[in-house]
């Protein structure tokens, strides 16, 4: 039997047909999510999540048509980010991204609305929060006319493709959008009432293996998870003695924890029934990288009127290559997107003495203080003791000395699945079980495969 996996993420899709039995990807189809619409408001973030729908629609539609017969269907995707459908599940709203602002804008001389409602709630709620988003919306008027439910836009082709009309959330999700009790596994309803939203259209949550209807009323779906969760199923055989960084376009440390408590800037999230993971989350993380490389252009630019044809990448990975670090190195920080706790904090670049402030030293800073940032969210967990590390993501799939900087920081060999896409991987291990085709995440575990 043959299971799809289904990824919506803010930039790209992706969808492959995985082997039930040996974990071999059968075939990966690619697009990309360009469906970002026009905002008149500078801090807003939007997407079409009918175009969004359409465009997985023949994603799958294309595997099913090629691999049957498909035992089961599992849908992941970006988190944080809502839209507002109507009673007939048709959506009334653009998709507001997690990167959405309009929670940073000013909700009173003091205070932005992510703060307001931080203290109003009880609850750390930041910009890009579902919830923040709903509440900065609420404030100001714009929730649409006719709205029944809030849902991630996973949950929304989830739903689609079941041909339902209510979503069902799944816990990984839920508390991603905020003023969620992480104890009860449920919307925190005195919180959200005591801040002038409605209860009523925040989404039915469950926390287990959840089939949520059939494509084409024959091939089991399972409700929607957070890709942060998906990927660390998808990539982690041992999930009690594995940490997870994930680098991309931010980066991400994810471990399993104890209990429900967190350090400062990390948060607690649900995995599946009563397992959470402690995630430290990066917000430039990746993208430190690839803002170094556009500099590098630029000053290429300044100089000889001309921009690299092929960038600066080839040969900051050649530079790499052929050179160790600094006994004198840079000390950076790549905060450049400031924090969730301190959206105005800002990176910076130090020990800057007459000598060693070079091009190859801003490359090897810049890659470690990458590291170093996760490496600094895992200590202040105060969680110890994992003896295995597991790397996703294309920034350390493409970049061999980020994965020594990496080792070298934790003191263990990092190890990378054979497959690329994690996040997708790993809605359809969890669809697996959904679906009573695996028993249990250890089982389903074995399909994963790690290069040599």
């Amino acid at each position: 039997m043959n299971v799809i996996g289904l990824d919506i993420g803010t930039t790209g899709l992706c969808a492959l047909v995985i082997d039930s039995e040996s974990g071999k990807i059968l075939k990966k189809l690619t697009a990309p999510n360009d469906t970002k619409l026009v905002s008149e408001k500078s801090f807003e973030r939007i997407q079409d999540p009918d175009q969004i729908l359409e465009k997985c629609k023949l994603l799958v539609d294309e595997l099913y048509q090629a691999h049957r017969p498909i035992a089961a269907i599992g849908v992941t995707g970006q988190m944080h980010g809502i839209l507002y459908i109507d009673r007939q599940g048709r959506a009334l709203s653009p998709l507001y991204t997690w990167q959405d602002e309009s929670g940073n804008e000013p909700f009173n001389a003091k205070q932005s609305y992510a703060q307001y409602l931080s203290e109003a709630s009880g609850y750390k709620m930041a910009a890009g929060f579902g919830a923040t988003t709903y509440f900065y919306h609420k404030s100001r008027g714009l929730v649409p006319k006719g709205s029944q439910k809030i849902c991630t836009v996973h949950d929304y082709v989830a739903m689609k493709l079941c041909g339902k009309t209510q979503p069902l959330m799944h816990t990984s999700d839920a508390a991603s959008l905020g003023l969620f009790d992480l104890d009860k596994l449920e919307f925190d309803k005195t919180a959200i009432e005591l801040t002038g939203l409605d209860f009523s259209l925040f989404p039915q949550v469950s926390s287990k293996f959840e089939i949520l209807g059939y494509y084409k009323n024959e091939i089991p779906v399972s409700i929607a998870i957070g890709d942060n969760q998906a990927s660390y199923i998808g990539s982690v055989k041992d999930l009690e003695n594995s940490l997870l960084v994930n680098v991309g376009t931010g980066s991400q440390i994810s471990f399993l924890a104890p209990d429900t408590q967190v350090a400062k800037g990390l948060e607690i999230r649900p995995l599946y029934e009563d397992r959470f993971l402690c995630v430290g989350s990066a917000l430039c993380g990746g993208r430190a990288f690839a803002l170094l490389e556009h500099f590098f252009c630029q000053t290429v630019e300044l100089i000889v009127g001309k921009s690299p044809d092929q960038g600066a990448y080839p040969a900051m990975y050649d530079f790499l290559d052929s050179s160790i670090q600094d006994q004198d190195p840079l000390k950076v920080s790549t905060l450049f997107s400031g924090t969730r706790d301190n959206p105005s904090q800002r990176g910076s670049i130090e020990n800057i003495g007459t000598e060693n402030f070079t091009p190859g030293n801003l490359i090897w800073g810049f890659l470690d203080a990458i590291a170093q940032e996760l490496f600094e969210m895992y200590h202040s967990s105060g969680i110890d003791g994992k003896e295995k590390l597991i790397g996703s993501g294309g920034g350390l799939r493409k970049n061999k000395v980020l994965c020594g900087i990496f080792e070298d920081k934790f003191g263990l060999n990092l190890t990378i699945p054979k497959h690329e896409e994690e996040a997708a991987f790993g809605a359809a291990l969890f669809a697996l079980i959904a679906g009573g085709i695996k028993e249990n995440l250890s089982q389903a575990g074995r399909l994963i495969a790690y290069l040599d």
